[in-house]
């Protein structure tokens, strides 16, 4: 039995102007993400594979086209209902982390909650739970230039992992780490699909790992092709 469609472009376009120039970065594209599945999307540099991921986690809006979310168009949805998509249902693991160093791991994986004034005991116990089921349990108070980049990154899937989303979105999240230590990383992601049935959407230019992934779309020119 298929599995129902979590997120669906339709025929989307994304265009950039450059002072006299039209950049068009993405010319039509159509995907669909299921849930529970690992989407790999992958492509040479500047083809728009990070655009893409932005756009379907409602970080921009296509300059032409449809993104559905559970069937639901979003460029006619009210502000508050995207951001209520964006802040409930989406993680977002980064190439470069985005922890705030001043802070410890556990403070990193609190912030979010924190700011939209969650009380500190309830996130606390959150935060705790999600760094033990990363690996991190002994590293909860040290702060990002005392760990690893490895270690880093878990903390960072931990933090996008904190409200529940039922889809997590990897922008290159090995890109920069050594290959045991981005290994570690997939195998986790992979684990968490496993285990939590999370809906998993990665982009990568590692065409060996995309090839793991459920399903592979490759992008070229501005359009999607399925290679898997």
């Amino acid at each position: 039995m298929s599995r129902p469609i979590v997120i669906e472009c339709k025929e989307v376009t994304k265009t950039y102007h450059d002072g006299t120039r039209e950049l068009r970065i993405l010319r039509g594209v159509n995907m669909a993400v299921n849930e529970g599945e690992i989407l790999a999307i992958s492509g040479p540099s500047g083809v728009g594979k990070s655009t893409l991921l932005h756009l379907i986690g409602t970080l921009d809006r296509p300059t032409d086209g449809e993104i559905l979310f559970r069937g639901r168009p979003l460029a006619n949805a009210a502000r508050s209902a995207v951001n209520r998509i964006r802040n409930e249902e989406i993680g977002f693991v980064f190439q470069f982390y985005h922890l705030l160093p001043e802070f410890t791991a556990l403070e990193n994986v609190m912030m979010p909650a924190l700011c939209r004034g969650v009380r500190r005991a309830v996130c606390r116990e959150r935060a705790e739970a999600l760094l033990t089921k990363v690996g991190l349990s002994e590293r909860m108070t040290h702060k990002p230039g005392e760990l690893s980049g490895g270690e880093q990154q878990r903390v960072a899937v931990a933090r996008a992992l904190f409200n529940g989303p039922s889809v997590v979105l990897a922008d290159e999240p090995t890109g920069n780490l050594d290959e045991t230590t981005g290994e570690g990383i997939i195998d986790l992601l992979w684990q968490l699909n496993e285990s939590e049935r999370m809906t998993l959407v990665i982009v990568t230019h590692d065409e060996t790992l995309a090839a793991r992934a459920h399903r592979w779309i490759h992008l070229h020119e501005g359009m999607a092709q399925v290679r898997k």
